[in-house]
């Protein structure tokens, strides 16, 4: 490829043939050694931004992205539907049942369907979540559609 350039090599190619001395090559390649630095940089800038523009927001795609960073191996990371569960009422209001225990929740109030969530991503228990969750949770932003909301759950 035209952007994969040895400075060490194109130093001693670029000076002349009378200059081509041991002392010379090793002061101008203190130069090159800054630009190797730059242009290891920009290698690494690139190839991000090429895994930026070759993904989009396909559940595969997302997927596949979020297994490369966290379970290369066993790739157990799964992204599921959001709308799990349709509300179940044990009497409805208008019966005037008595409570005494309070409130007893079946479900968390984000596991069913008209809560907004559109998928959930499952995480196996060996990938610590506290600890990743702000990288997580940057890539799947990075990657998802801005209307779509999630909850990352831990599988286990």
């Amino acid at each position: 490829m035209w952007y994969k350039i040895n400075f060490d090599k194109l130093v001693v190619m670029l000076l002349p043939t009378f200059l081509r001395k041991p002392r010379m090559i090793a002061f101008l390649s203190l130069f090159s050694g800054e630009l190797t630095k730059l242009h290891n940089a920009w290698l690494i800038k690139k190839s991000q931004d090429e895994t930026w523009l070759n993904h989009n927001s396909q559940v595969c795609k997302l997927r596949k992205i979020l297994n490369d960073e966290f379970d290369d191996l066993q790739r157990r990371i799964k992204i599921t539907d959001g709308q799990l569960y349709e509300r179940k009422y044990i009497y409805t209001l208008g019966e005037k049942k008595p409570v005494k225990l309070g409130k007893i929740y079946i479900r968390q109030a984000s596991d069913y369907a008209d809560t907004g969530i559109d998928f959930f991503v499952v995480v196996p228990v060996e990938i610590n979540i506290e600890q990743n969750k702000y990288k997580l949770e940057a890539l799947i932003n990075r990657y998802k559609l801005a209307s779509k909301r999630y909850k990352i759950i831990n599988n286990g």
